[in-house]
């Protein structure tokens, strides 16, 4: 099975988490193919353990950047609702877009 790696510095363009990131992700830990994991059943159901969730939590700081409490799967223990906090946590720390240049910041009549 391949898992993506590398950093991902950006989310999708409507800011949401890849789901197929995390779906690959959450197959190596839970040993079952990605398309089996119902999104509103318990990650604990399929037995993610403890470990699993701290090496998860790990993989999404390295991954995308994020600073995630230990506690990130029991908070959040359904992939739908993980993608939804993790898609707001990146959406809330992407940059706001290019700095403004001199022009912009310039007065009207200096323009």
């Amino acid at each position: 099975m391949t898992v993506p790696t590398g950093r991902h510095t950006a989310t999708t363009a409507d800011g949401v988490l890849p789901h197929a990131w995390l779906s690959a992700r959450l197959s190596v830990y839970l040993r079952r193919a990605p398309e089996t994991i119902d999104p509103t059943v318990p990650l604990a159901e399929y037995g993610m353990d403890s470990v699993a969730a701290l090496s998860l939590c790990g993989d999404l700081e390295e991954e995308f950047g994020l600073e995630v409490e230990p506690t990130l799967l029991w908070d959040h223990p359904t992939v739908a609702s993980l993608v939804r906090h993790l898609s707001a946590a990146l959406a809330a720390a992407a940059p706001a877009g290019p700095p403004a240049g001199p022009a912009a910041t310039a007065p009207a009549d200096q323009r």
